[in-house]
């Protein structure tokens, strides 16, 4: 219906049909046969009523992935209007349709952060409705306040030397009570939360910057170059240096 989103968090292949038994064909075969106009549409002749159809694509870095991801669905559908949605997907799709309309100065720009809060607009639509449902893992963490904070805590500031006495101080309650609360909804403990959280950030650096290993270290809160080597290797299999070799390899390899 006019309004519905539709996103594909794992790409899945898809087709879209106004009918069960419609005869569909390959939108890349428009692409190379099809035109497009000086506003950059791609114009799709055939019978039936006109449709306007935005496409969007998101990349997200598999270095930092959210454990959220892997709780999608293959296909999460909002449709217009839905409870839950508080407005939030309908204003956004006006705005992009004003901005993909008369294509003012800046709409380039406009479009592309506007296609960013259409993602968080979505996700939370879709928390939303799942909130009922939920019986743990992240649906769950997400809603409750005090692990909600302690992990916000973490992603914040990673190179400070939580443990759970300093996480529990920091939102209030008993170290006790953070941390059962904490492993039954995210299932790892504060300090495993804080070691993943901490290997992903410097994964992130050791491939997209030249920064010196003990800088990277020092960067996720260890005092030492060796003790986070150690435990970079026991994470991700490799050790920094090998790590940051490897994956400069790869992307060489994709370009």
């Amino acid at each position: 219906m006019p309004g519905d989103v539709v996103l594909l968090p794992t790409n899945t292949p898809h087709e879209l049909v106004s009918s069960v038994d419609a005869r569909t064909d390959s939108l890349a075969r428009f692409g190379t046969e099809t035109p497009r106009t000086p506003k950059g549409d791609m114009v799709i002749r055939g019978p039936g009523a006109g449709t306007r159809v935005l496409c969007a694509a998101y990349d997200y870095d598999h270095e930092v992935a959210h454990p959220l991801l892997s709780q999608l669905p293959p296909v999460l559908h909002i449709p217009a209007g839905m409870p839950g949605d508080e407005g939030g997907v309908a204003a956004t799709l006006s705005l992009l349709a004003l901005e993909l309309g008369a294509r003012p100065p800046g709409s380039r720009a406009a479009v592309g952060r506007l296609i960013d809060v259409m993602l968080i607009h979505v996700m939370r639509a879709w928390l939303r409705r799942q909130a009922e449902d939920a019986t743990g893992g992240w649906l769950l963490a997400l809603r409750d306040p005090v692990v909600a904070r302690a992990m916000n805590a973490i992603h914040q500031r990673p190179r400070e030397p939580w443990t759970i006495e300093s996480l529990a101080r920091e939102v209030s309650v008993s170290r006790a009570t953070l941390a059962r609360r904490f492993a039954h909804l995210v299932g790892e403990t504060p300090p495993e939360y804080l070691t993943r959280w901490r290997m992903d950030l410097a994964a992130q650096r050791l491939r997209d910057t030249d920064d010196t290993v003990a800088a990277i270290a020092a960067a996720v809160g260890y005092r030492s170059e060796y003790s986070f080597s150690r435990a970079f290797t026991r994470h991700r299999g490799l050790a920094p240096g090998r790590y940051r070799r490897d994956a400069r390899a790869r992307a060489l390899a994709a370009t």
